[in-house]
């Protein structure tokens, strides 16, 4: 019998270690884009992990944008549509900056993505609510210190460095 606890032991501990390995870590990308082959600068969001409540794997990704893209954008709010980029967009980037979430931040982050994803008419605008507001109160959540320069309001690589600078403890390096 002593055997048999000491195995039942040794595989909570196994699974108790396996859970407390368990994270989401949150990486904030720019797209640098091109007006001329048709993509724009973009920012956006990539979590990857597992939750540490149940051991749920997490692979996805997020941004905002004008859900179509016409001249409407350049005189007013639009329509907007969270975005999920392809796999080789997201090895394309500009990485500026990762974080480790705990799964109540996770939460939080994905509840403010359905905020935007589910906001009722034009709620896109390049003055003031583009994917760099998008992804600035998506850093809010995990605890950054966040503005938006009118000056780099269509800048993502600029405005990442920007919020990069504003958060030392981050470590990151500026991306030319």
């Amino acid at each position: 019998m002593g055997r048999f606890l000491r195995l039942i032991a040794a595989l909570l501990a196994l699974a108790t270690a396996s859970a407390a390995g368990a994270e989401v870590r949150i990486t904030f990308h720019s797209f640098n884009g091109s007006v001329l082959f048709g993509r724009y600068p973009h920012t956006f969001i990539s979590m990857d992990g597992a939750l540490d409540s149940n051991g749920a794997r997490v692979h996805e990704n997020y941004g905002w944008s004008a859900k179509s893209v016409t001249p409407a954008v350049l005189t007013g709010p639009v329509r907007g549509i969270i975005m999920v980029e392809q796999e080789k967009w997201l090895n394309d980037t500009n990485r500026h900056f990762t974080l480790t979430l705990d799964d109540a931040t996770y939460w939080k982050v994905r509840a403010e993505i359905e905020r935007y994803r589910k906001h009722p008419g034009d709620f896109y605008s390049l003055e003031t609510n583009n994917c760099i507001h998008f992804i600035g109160s998506i850093a809010k959540i995990v605890g950054l210190k966040v503005d938006f320069p009118q000056n780099m309001l269509r800048k993502p690589r600029e405005w990442l460095n920007h919020i990069a600078k504003l958060n030392p403890r981050l470590g990151a390096k500026q991306i030319g």
